[in-house]
């Protein structure tokens, strides 16, 4: 379709509670690279975009935003200043009630191997690869409580075979 060549899904955005604690996951436990992140102090927020590219990042600011908002696929933490000093959960997961947002995903070569990994870094599982009917995938959560499916495509390919 002309009217909409040149769209690209560009970001997910999930609030966080503390960049401290949510980057470093995203980039140690899921190998993603922070990209950009922009501050907003009048507004007392920030944001941090995190994704898979392995391009150079532009240094100027301007650069890197143009650069940025064209990537596919990014991740977008947004940290309200002040959310890091409160105590439990500051933001709903989207799996209890009520129900909304339930997770992002994340594809990888071998199912079983990154959750060898994730048990080494001591990951929360809301459901291991073998557990309920279907095999091959799991669901981790980050700092947030955000449910992260982890997925190999020829894994899903094989549990799809024939249902479509």
């Amino acid at each position: 379709m002309t009217e909409t060549d040149g769209y690209v899904l560009n970001q997910t955005m999930l609030r966080i509670k503390d960049p401290a604690v949510s980057i470093p996951f995203y980039e140690n436990v899921l190998g993603m690279r922070l990209l950009g992140n922009f501050d907003f102090p009048e507004m007392e927020f920030g944001l941090f975009f995190l994704g898979y590219s392995k391009e150079v990042i532009p240094e100027q600011i301007e650069s890197k935003a143009k650069w940025v908002f064209k990537q596919p696929a990014l991740l977008e933490l947004t940290h309200n200043y002040g959310t890091e000093l409160e105590t439990g959960s500051v933001y709903h997961d989207g799996n209890s009630e009520p129900r909304g947002f339930g997770h992002i995903g994340i594809s990888v070569p071998d199912v079983y191997k990154a959750c060898e990994r994730f048990d080494k870094l001591g990951v929360e599982y809301v459901k291991r690869p073998d557990d309920g009917n279907m095999k091959g995938l799991a669901f981790i959560k980050d700092p947030d409580g955000y449910w992260i499916e982890i997925l190999s495509p020829t894994g899903l390919a094989k549990i799809t075979a024939g249902k479509g």
